[in-house]
């Protein structure tokens, strides 16, 4: 079952965001970890079509959020309001009560904002005025973020980044992948309806098996040695234990969709950049890029 569905969902993505296969697998191994995720790239480039496509693929209760510099954390969390009729508040539900919350533009909020998904994202829960609810399971954030050279922007804490377990960019299309959007374009060619390829009760079974994927002793030594390297970079910062735990989640996410009960070296590689980039350069991509490109080729793996 899992290969079937896994591969149904990754050609419908395919069909959305065209020639752009390993940033689809990257985030369908993000949401098979239970992790959260932020797309981060120019405007115009898919990012929202992406999150759009993958929350509807997966038959979640789902709502898009369009962060601006204005929103107060009530309007994500929810706001108590006073009833006359029964002389008491009542605390009516934000939209982050929903299974997926598209946080489209999230660094155009400001850092009070964005600081209200932090204990929604790390525990599935939000405290407001001191009452707790649980939030729905599964529960994801894909959040997405304009570079934040550009105008009307605050960019992230480290703390914030820290709680997506993987931050990719789409980047732009091959030039056959253009022609083709094009010329659906100029053909008046209607987008398929994306069709729902994966329940609930379904992506927990798919998360179980991501868990059950065996590790061997050699395999969890060369992704240690990966992470103790980043500690010893003096121009980053170096990789968290929450950071070792999502590298490993993922990996074995990569696994899954590669057919495999067993992790290998190369599906660290694979999900190494995602996972680490933004841990270890919070404000700038192409550092981040070149600081994991470096341990990657630092450490061999044990075999």
């Amino acid at each position: 079952m899992s290969h079937t569905v896994i591969t149904q969902l990754i050609n419908q993505l395919e069909h959305i965001l065209l020639g752009k296969p390993l940033q689809i697998k990257l985030a369908v191994a993000c949401i098979l970890a239970k992790g959260h995720l932020l797309i981060e790239d120019l405007p115009g480039m898919g990012k929202t079509s992406l999150s759009h496509a993958i929350a509807t693929s997966l038959g979640m209760s789902y709502q898009r959020i369009q962060f601006t510099s204005d929103m107060l954390p009530a309007d994500i969390l929810g706001v108590s309001i006073y009833d006359k009729t029964q002389q008491q508040f009542t605390f009516h539900k934000g939209p982050v009560f929903n299974q997926m919350l598209l946080a489209d533009e999230i660094n155009r909020a400001s850092p009070k904002t964005q600081s209200a998904l932090l204990e929604a994202m790390a525990e599935q829960q939000i405290t407001q005025d001191g009452t707790t609810y649980p939030l729905p399971n599964p529960f994801f954030v894909i959040a997405t973020q304009n570079p934040q050279d550009q105008s009307g922007t605050f960019a992230l804490p480290e703390s914030q980044l820290d709680r997506f377990m993987m931050r990719i960019s789409i980047g732009y299309p091959s030039p056959e992948a253009e022609m083709t959007m094009l010329k659906n374009q100029q053909h008046g060619h209607k987008q398929a309806p994306i069709q729902q390829c994966i329940s609930p009760s379904d992506l927990l079974t798919l998360q179980a098996e991501v868990n059950q994927v065996s590790t061997s002793d050699a395999v969890l030594k060369y992704l240690l040695a990966l992470v103790e390297m980043s500690r010893e970079q003096k121009q980053a910062t170096g990789l968290s234990p929450r950071a070792s735990l999502a590298l490993l989640q993922a990996a074995k996410a990569w696994a899954v969709i590669d057919q495999r009960n067993y992790l290998v070296p190369e599906d660290i590689q694979a999900v190494f950049h995602a996972v680490a980039e933004h841990r270890i350069s919070a404000h700038s991509i192409f550092q981040g890029k070149a600081l994991s490109d470096t341990l990657l080729a630092s450490v061999n793996p044990i075999r």
